[in-house]
Protein backbone atom coordinates (compact mmCIF):
# COMPACT_ATOMS: atom_id res chain seq x y z
CA UNK A 1 0.00 0.00 0.00
CA UNK A 2 0.98 3.53 -1.15
CA UNK A 3 2.38 5.51 2.31
CA UNK A 4 0.26 8.49 1.13
CA UNK A 5 -3.17 7.31 0.94
CA UNK A 6 -5.73 9.40 -1.42
CA UNK A 7 -9.09 10.33 -0.14
CA UNK A 8 -11.58 7.69 0.08
CA UNK A 9 -14.75 8.62 -2.22
CA UNK A 10 -17.42 7.65 0.21
CA UNK A 11 -18.54 5.56 3.06
CA UNK A 12 -21.41 3.77 1.18
CA UNK A 13 -18.42 2.62 -1.05
CA UNK A 14 -15.44 1.52 1.80
CA UNK A 15 -19.35 -0.54 2.81
CA UNK A 16 -19.34 -1.80 -0.94
CA UNK A 17 -15.58 -2.89 -1.07
CA UNK A 18 -15.81 -4.19 2.37
CA UNK A 19 -18.41 -6.82 1.64
CA UNK A 20 -16.69 -7.70 -1.70
CA UNK A 21 -13.36 -8.43 0.10
CA UNK A 22 -15.14 -10.40 2.92
CA UNK A 23 -12.93 -14.24 2.84
CA UNK A 24 -15.95 -16.19 1.15
CA UNK A 25 -16.93 -18.98 3.89
CA UNK A 26 -16.40 -16.76 7.07
CA UNK A 27 -19.98 -15.31 7.08
CA UNK A 28 -19.41 -12.92 9.90
CA UNK A 29 -16.08 -13.01 10.24
CA UNK A 30 -14.06 -9.85 9.58
CA UNK A 31 -10.38 -10.27 7.86
CA UNK A 32 -7.32 -8.29 7.85
CA UNK A 33 -4.10 -8.17 6.67
CA UNK A 34 -1.39 -7.82 9.79
CA UNK A 35 0.12 -4.68 9.92
CA UNK A 36 3.04 -3.01 12.55
CA UNK A 37 1.84 0.28 13.96
CA UNK A 38 4.28 2.08 12.05
CA UNK A 39 3.03 0.97 8.59
CA UNK A 40 -0.44 1.79 9.89
CA UNK A 41 0.75 5.40 10.84
CA UNK A 42 2.03 5.65 7.40
CA UNK A 43 -0.95 4.62 5.73
CA UNK A 44 -3.73 6.28 7.03
CA UNK A 45 -4.92 9.75 6.37
CA UNK A 46 -5.90 10.60 9.82
CA UNK A 47 -4.47 9.67 13.11
CA UNK A 48 -5.86 11.27 16.64
CA UNK A 49 -5.99 10.41 20.10
CA UNK A 50 -9.87 11.07 21.57
CA UNK A 51 -12.59 10.02 23.99
CA UNK A 52 -16.00 9.06 22.48
CA UNK A 53 -18.34 10.78 23.95
CA UNK A 54 -21.44 9.78 22.26
CA UNK A 55 -22.64 6.82 19.79
CA UNK A 56 -25.60 6.76 17.52
CA UNK A 57 -26.46 4.29 14.23
CA UNK A 58 -27.04 6.25 11.28
CA UNK A 59 -28.06 5.38 7.48
CA UNK A 60 -24.99 4.34 5.15
CA UNK A 61 -26.19 6.60 2.52
CA UNK A 62 -29.34 9.12 1.63
CA UNK A 63 -30.73 6.30 -0.56
CA UNK A 64 -33.53 4.79 0.94
CA UNK A 65 -32.95 1.43 -0.96
CA UNK A 66 -30.28 1.30 1.07
CA UNK A 67 -30.55 -0.74 4.08
CA UNK A 68 -26.69 -0.46 5.17
CA UNK A 69 -25.85 1.62 8.57
CA UNK A 70 -23.06 2.92 10.06
CA UNK A 71 -22.69 3.70 13.56
CA UNK A 72 -21.42 7.63 14.37
CA UNK A 73 -19.50 8.30 17.51
CA UNK A 74 -19.30 11.74 18.49
CA UNK A 75 -15.66 12.33 19.99
CA UNK A 76 -13.51 14.87 21.97
CA UNK A 77 -10.16 15.30 19.92
CA UNK A 78 -7.60 15.43 22.43
CA UNK A 79 -4.81 15.78 19.96
CA UNK A 80 -3.96 15.38 16.02
CA UNK A 81 -0.97 13.47 15.06
CA UNK A 82 -1.66 13.51 11.49
CA UNK A 83 -4.26 14.48 9.26
CA UNK A 84 -3.68 18.60 9.83
CA UNK A 85 -4.21 19.28 5.60
CA UNK A 86 -7.31 17.48 5.65
CA UNK A 87 -9.58 18.06 8.93
CA UNK A 88 -8.61 20.57 11.30
CA UNK A 89 -10.93 19.28 14.22
CA UNK A 90 -12.53 16.13 14.54
CA UNK A 91 -16.59 16.00 16.22
CA UNK A 92 -17.57 12.18 14.51
CA UNK A 93 -16.02 9.31 13.45
CA UNK A 94 -18.22 6.81 11.33
CA UNK A 95 -17.72 3.01 10.88
CA UNK A 96 -19.60 -0.15 10.17
CA UNK A 97 -22.47 -1.03 11.82
CA UNK A 98 -22.17 -4.63 10.70
CA UNK A 99 -19.44 -6.22 12.31
CA UNK A 100 -18.78 -8.48 9.58
CA UNK A 101 -17.83 -5.50 7.53
CA UNK A 102 -15.48 -4.34 10.34
CA UNK A 103 -17.34 -2.10 12.14
CA UNK A 104 -15.27 -0.60 15.18
CA UNK A 105 -17.31 -0.87 18.71
CA UNK A 106 -16.19 1.60 21.34
CA UNK A 107 -16.78 2.93 24.74
CA UNK A 108 -18.71 5.83 24.87
CA UNK A 109 -18.81 7.86 27.89
CA UNK A 110 -16.30 7.05 29.53
CA UNK A 111 -12.68 8.05 30.21
CA UNK A 112 -11.31 5.95 28.04
CA UNK A 113 -9.07 7.12 25.21
CA UNK A 114 -8.05 5.81 22.06
CA UNK A 115 -5.51 6.24 19.09
CA UNK A 116 -7.73 6.34 16.04
CA UNK A 117 -5.91 5.84 12.74
CA UNK A 118 -8.45 5.76 9.95
CA UNK A 119 -9.51 7.47 6.29
CA UNK A 120 -10.72 10.91 5.72
CA UNK A 121 -13.69 10.73 3.40
CA UNK A 122 -14.40 12.65 0.13
CA UNK A 123 -16.88 15.06 1.97
CA UNK A 124 -14.86 15.29 4.91
CA UNK A 125 -15.66 12.50 7.13
CA UNK A 126 -14.14 10.24 9.27
CA UNK A 127 -13.99 6.32 8.48
CA UNK A 128 -12.82 3.51 10.40
CA UNK A 129 -12.87 0.24 10.77
CA UNK A 130 -10.98 -3.26 12.38
CA UNK A 131 -8.27 -3.45 10.31
CA UNK A 132 -7.31 0.23 10.67
CA UNK A 133 -4.59 0.77 14.29
CA UNK A 134 -7.00 1.43 17.01
CA UNK A 135 -5.63 0.72 20.56
CA UNK A 136 -6.67 2.39 23.93
CA UNK A 137 -4.36 5.52 24.69
CA UNK A 138 -2.96 3.36 28.05
CA UNK A 139 -1.94 0.02 26.24
CA UNK A 140 0.67 2.24 24.32
CA UNK A 141 4.50 1.93 24.78
CA UNK A 142 6.42 4.99 25.58
CA UNK A 143 8.23 4.63 22.67
CA UNK A 144 5.30 4.55 20.80
CA UNK A 145 3.41 7.50 21.87
CA UNK A 146 6.65 9.59 21.29
CA UNK A 147 6.97 7.78 17.48
CA UNK A 148 3.48 8.84 16.73
CA UNK A 149 4.70 12.39 16.65
CA UNK A 150 7.88 11.97 15.03
CA UNK A 151 9.51 8.91 14.42
CA UNK A 152 6.71 6.48 12.29
CA UNK A 153 6.42 9.60 10.26
CA UNK A 154 9.79 10.43 9.23
CA UNK A 155 10.49 6.57 7.99
CA UNK A 156 7.69 5.50 6.02
CA UNK A 157 9.68 4.99 3.40
CA UNK A 158 10.96 1.69 5.26
CA UNK A 159 9.01 -1.24 4.16
CA UNK A 160 8.12 -3.48 6.82
CA UNK A 161 7.21 -7.53 6.26
CA UNK A 162 5.49 -9.74 8.69
CA UNK A 163 7.51 -13.33 9.24
CA UNK A 164 5.29 -15.84 10.16
CA UNK A 165 7.99 -18.99 9.29
CA UNK A 166 11.58 -19.60 9.08
CA UNK A 167 13.24 -18.91 7.08
CA UNK A 168 12.46 -15.35 6.42
CA UNK A 169 14.96 -12.98 4.66
CA UNK A 170 14.84 -9.45 3.59
CA UNK A 171 14.67 -8.88 0.05
CA UNK A 172 15.80 -5.22 -0.22
CA UNK A 173 17.33 -3.06 1.90
CA UNK A 174 15.05 -0.68 3.04
CA UNK A 175 12.60 -3.31 4.51
CA UNK A 176 12.66 -4.57 8.35
CA UNK A 177 11.50 -7.99 9.49
CA UNK A 178 8.66 -8.10 11.97
CA UNK A 179 8.52 -11.51 13.89
CA UNK A 180 6.06 -10.59 16.92
CA UNK A 181 4.06 -13.30 15.29
CA UNK A 182 7.04 -15.77 14.53
CA UNK A 183 7.95 -15.68 18.12
CA UNK A 184 5.00 -14.77 20.43
CA UNK A 185 2.18 -15.52 18.28
CA UNK A 186 0.69 -12.23 18.58
CA UNK A 187 1.31 -9.32 16.45
CA UNK A 188 1.62 -6.18 18.52
CA UNK A 189 4.45 -8.00 21.06
CA UNK A 190 7.45 -6.64 21.99
CA UNK A 191 8.83 -5.52 18.44
CA UNK A 192 5.58 -4.00 17.98
CA UNK A 193 5.45 -1.40 21.06
CA UNK A 194 9.10 -1.35 22.01
CA UNK A 195 11.08 -0.98 17.93
CA UNK A 196 10.64 1.50 14.54
CA UNK A 197 12.14 0.61 11.60
CA UNK A 198 14.33 3.56 10.97
CA UNK A 199 15.96 4.64 7.66
CA UNK A 200 19.61 5.71 7.16
CA UNK A 201 20.93 8.26 5.01
CA UNK A 202 21.88 5.56 2.77
CA UNK A 203 18.20 4.77 2.21
CA UNK A 204 18.66 0.98 4.23
CA UNK A 205 16.37 0.68 6.78
CA UNK A 206 17.11 -1.18 10.30
CA UNK A 207 14.75 -1.50 14.11
CA UNK A 208 16.05 0.79 16.52
CA UNK A 209 14.28 0.28 20.27
CA UNK A 210 14.14 2.97 23.04
CA UNK A 211 14.14 6.09 23.41
CA UNK A 212 15.25 6.67 20.33
CA UNK A 213 17.88 9.70 20.48
CA UNK A 214 18.45 11.77 17.20
CA UNK A 215 21.64 10.02 15.95
CA UNK A 216 23.99 11.87 13.62
CA UNK A 217 23.33 9.47 10.72
CA UNK A 218 19.77 10.55 11.17
CA UNK A 219 20.10 14.41 11.01
CA UNK A 220 19.34 14.75 7.63
CA UNK A 221 16.00 12.90 7.85
CA UNK A 222 15.21 14.23 11.20
CA UNK A 223 15.76 17.86 10.33
CA UNK A 224 14.15 19.63 7.65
Amino acid sequence: MPGSPRTAPSWALLLRLLALLRPPGLGDACSCAPAHPQQHVCRSALVIRAKISSEKVVPASADPADTQKMLQYGIKQIKMFKGFEKVKDVQYIYTPFDSSLCGVKLEANSQKQYLLTGQVLSDGKVFIHLCNYIEPWENLSLLQRESLNHHYHLNCGCQITTCYTVPCTISAPNECLWTDWLLERKLYGYQAQHYVCMKHVDGTCNWYRGHLPLRKEFVDIIQP
